[in-house]
């Protein structure tokens, strides 16, 4: 289970636009291998519909195997990294609260910790916290990963930064992608979020501009350790293997 992202309004993309989404699922399904679990890691700036593509491409992925003749949900399930954010009042005791979404504003050694329990443990259910933009706080153990589960997509900002415990992320994902989206339709949908969030439109799009503008500096640096680059508008994939 995941919350849905307003980063991308339903209506803006159908899924029958995503037109790749059926090539990347099949590429997801071909990671997993009989007796371990695999984790496809989805790296991305603010903005660039992360969330969408995985939450979609999981549901594909059911889909796909069901037909096959496997089993469908829970075989592949969807962890955003946005649980991990720190809460309000720690961001405020460590004087970040004006730059939350910065990468200090996560706790990336609790990230890293679950993904190792995730490879690892897959004989019983293992919790993750999801994040509710509502009240724009972490939900502890909101999120189930049961045994069945054979494939974890997993997708956050900074998967692919290679400094801190994030160096540690790449080498317990099977694979990695970027999701690359042009910066004008990345800040429109911030706006959107930040609006619904509830800001007004200029401190929407000053924050999406400056706070997540600088974010999106450092994680676009990362986009050549991926494995694939994949489009956050259309799902075609726009380099790698």
């Amino acid at each position: 289970m995941s919350h849905s992202d307003p980063t991308l309004p339903a209506a803006s993309v159908a899924p029958a636009e995503i037109a790749g989404l059926d090539e990347l699922a099949r590429r997801a399904l071909a990671l997993v291998t009989p007796g371990s679990r695999a984790i496809l890691g989805i790296a991305g700036s603010p903005g660039a519909g992360k969330t969408t593509l995985a939450s979609r491409l999981a549901a594909r992925v059911n889909e796909l195997n069901e037909a096959a003749g496997g089993a469908g949900a829970p075989f592949a399930a969807h962890v955003p990294m946005d649980g991990y954010h720190l809460a309000e009042s720690t961001l405020k005791r460590l004087g970040r609260i004006d730059r939350k979404g910065a990468i200090d504003t996560f706790d990336g050694w609790g990230f890293l910790a679950l993904l190792g329990r995730l490879k690892a443990e897959t004989d019983h259910t293992v919790y993750a916290p999801s994040f509710d933009r509502a009240i724009e706080e972490p939900i502890a153990g909101e999120m189930a990963v049961e045994p069945e589960t054979q494939l974890v997509i997993v997708e956050g900002n900074y998967l692919l930064v290679d400094d801190g415990p994030w160096s540690g992320v790449k080498a317990l994902l099977s694979e990695s992608w970027f999701c690359e989206t042009p910066d004008e339709v990345r800040v429109s949908r911030l706006v959107v979020r930040h609006e619904i969030g509830g800001r007004s439109h200029e401190a929407a799009l000053a924050w999406a501009e400056t706070v997540d503008g600088k974010n999106a500096i450092l994680i676009e640096s990362t986009a050549p350790r991926a494995d694939l680059v994949v489009s956050g508008v259309t799902g075609a994939v726009v380099s790698g293997a």
